[in-house]
């Protein structure tokens, strides 16, 4: 059973200081780079948020977000605390001003990269439990894969409280499991 660690866009945006921060988000980073380092993983995966500058999820555009996460920009890039060299794939997601992209599977080649390296399991960690984390764990049940998401290496945003636990909750339901 081929497994991959699956790193859910953990970039400056996302982090204290970032336009659309997630509470205590860097303070994943040592867990992460853990996982990645371990040996239990026969692939790396990192997604990354990466919107054209008209995005339909940014409040100018109409949508809940601020700007966040535009290609190129520094808001954009992995964090500085994540060990880059321990990762073998980066994936861009949300590129189409049209979809939310919340997923790492949506618009994205992910599901086949996974194929193609024979990974059956998938363990996801990143930002944010509520958003991305859960829409790429739900995608990849849905797409076959065991999942298992590290509840200590993720955190949520929490618009509404409790948000975070719900969509672990709601990964659980659909079958994933939490570690």
């Amino acid at each position: 059973m081929a497994r991959a660690l699956v790193i859910v866009d953990f970039q400056n945006d996302f982090t204290p200081g970032g336009a659309l921060a997630v509470p205590d988000g860097d303070r994943i980073a040592d867990r992460i780079n853990a996982l990645a380092t371990s040996g239990d993983y026969d692939l790396v995966v990192a997604t990354r948020d990466w919107h054209p500058a008209d995005h339909n999820s940014f409040s100018d555009q109409g949508g809940p977000w601020p700007v966040h996460c535009v290609a190129g920009t520094q808001g954009a890039q992995l964090h500085p605390a994540l060990v880059q060299t321990n990762i073998d794939v980066v994936v861009d997601k949300g590129q189409a001003v049209d979809t939310d992209g919340y997923s790492g599977f949506e618009g994205t080649d992910l599901e086949e990269i996974l194929r193609e390296h024979g990974i059956t399991q998938v363990t996801v960690v990143g930002l944010a439990t509520d958003y991305c984390v859960k829409n790429t764990a739900l995608d990849a049940l849905r797409s076959g894969f065991q999942v298992t998401v590290d509840s200590t290496a993720v955190r949520g945003v929490d618009v509404e409280p409790g948000d975070s636990e719900r969509a672990l909750a709601e990964v659980r339901a659909a079958g994933g499991v939490m570690a």
